[in-house]
């Protein structure tokens, strides 16, 4: 497959967007046996403007992945290999003297392309964990007292190992806060493992490019537009709310167990990721079963557990299940064409 004919200057209709991320998807599995949640997510997160942290043991494909999706969505991409001497100036650039212009240059790190792969970024200290904050955050570096733009699009997908604890820095809340999702990858089922097998023990499969920067900047105008009705957004409201003042929502339980409830980034974030699952789904405004869908990957992991419930062994996604489930959302009222209508309370 080849970019889609259409030129930039068109807008592109949901059904239009709708097919183009879905042949870009089907693209990623081909080489991706399973794991559909996480391929979905990494779309969900490139359509929303937002970085992704996946979280899981080694082998179960993370990084190839990351490679076949970069493939696929087109534009640059570099992968950096976290590791404890790294220093700020490998991954962002530093200033090099030119003895013979006899002044400094300026030399980009490689987290100047539109895809970076941070692998094992919780085997970075915290100087560098910093100076990814700045250009995940801002889109920028500062070098030498100069600004650079990061491109557009830019995203940055990280990869975690959940189960070594020698030499790993575990991520602060303050840069966990900066990924709209994080997605937890698991091992594959049996027939699944079987596919990896037949698949990829003879000669691997490789994804064709589907789209480029340009269309990619498209799908992300399509999806901001997205309709988010108002109780469709005050339920947004409640959920990430319930995090904060669970009493309030008669979830008394969970007081012992939430020592920091979600911040307003929570809030952006699951309007955003609910709009692009609308759009991958068809579909030009966001229903409760959306939000439902991306609660989790947007919300557990800023989520700060009380001593007590590391101690007990407390999961952070499943207390975001148990307020998902709680929590009532609104009823959608379908009209005569099978358009949502106003949703009601």
């Amino acid at each position: 497959m080849t970019s889609s004919p259409l030129q930039p200057s068109v807008p592109l209709t949901v059904e239009q967007a709708a097919g183009l991320v879905a042949s870009a998807i089907a693209q990623v599995q081909r080489v991706i046996v399973g794991q559909e949640h996480m391929v979905e997510q990494l779309m969900v997160a490139l359509l929303a403007k937002g970085h992704c942290l996946l979280e899981g043991v080694p082998g179960t494909a993370k990084t190839l992945a990351v490679r076949s999706f970069a493939t696929v969505v087109g534009g640059d991409f570099a992968r950096i290999q976290f590791t404890p001497d790294l220093v700020p100036s490998d991954i962002v650039g530093t200033r090099i003297y030119s003895a013979r212009k006899e002044q400094f240059d300026i030399q980009l790190g490689p987290v100047f392309v539109n895809f970076v792969l941070a692998d094992e970024i919780n085997r970075a200290p915290a100087k560098v964990q910093s100076a990814m904050l700045e250009i995940m955050a801002e889109k920028q570096v500062s070098i030498g007292g100069h600004t650079y733009p990061a491109k557009d699009p830019f995203i940055v997908i990280a990869t975690q190992n959940p189960i070594e604890s020698e030499g790993v820095y575990p991520l602060p809340e303050a840069q966990r806060d900066r990924f709209l999702l994080k997605v937890d990858v698991d091992y594959p089922q049996g027939n699944e493992e079987f596919e990896i097998l037949r698949r990829m023990s003879v000669r691997a499969p490789e994804p064709n490019p589907v789209l480029n920067p340009s269309l990619v900047r498209q799908l992300q105008d399509r999806a901001s537009q997205v309709y988010v009705h108002n109780l469709v957004g005050e339920y947004i409201v409640r959920l990430v709310m319930a995090t904060r003042n669970p009493k309030e929502f008669g979830l008394d339980d969970l007081e012992a167990v939430i020592s920091i409830g979600c911040s307003s980034r929570a809030t952006l974030g699951l309007v955003a990721a609910a709009r692009a699952l609308a759009m991958i789904h068809g579909r030009d405004y966001v229903l409760p079963t959306d939000v439902q869908a991306v609660a989790r990957d947007v919300m557990a992991h800023r989520l700060v557990l009380s001593f007590d419930a590391v101690a007990d062994n407390v999961q952070a996604s499943q207390v975001i299940e148990r307020i998902v489930a709680v929590v009532a959302p609104p009823t959608p009222v379908w009209n005569q064409t099978g358009n949502a209508a106003a949703p009601r309370s």
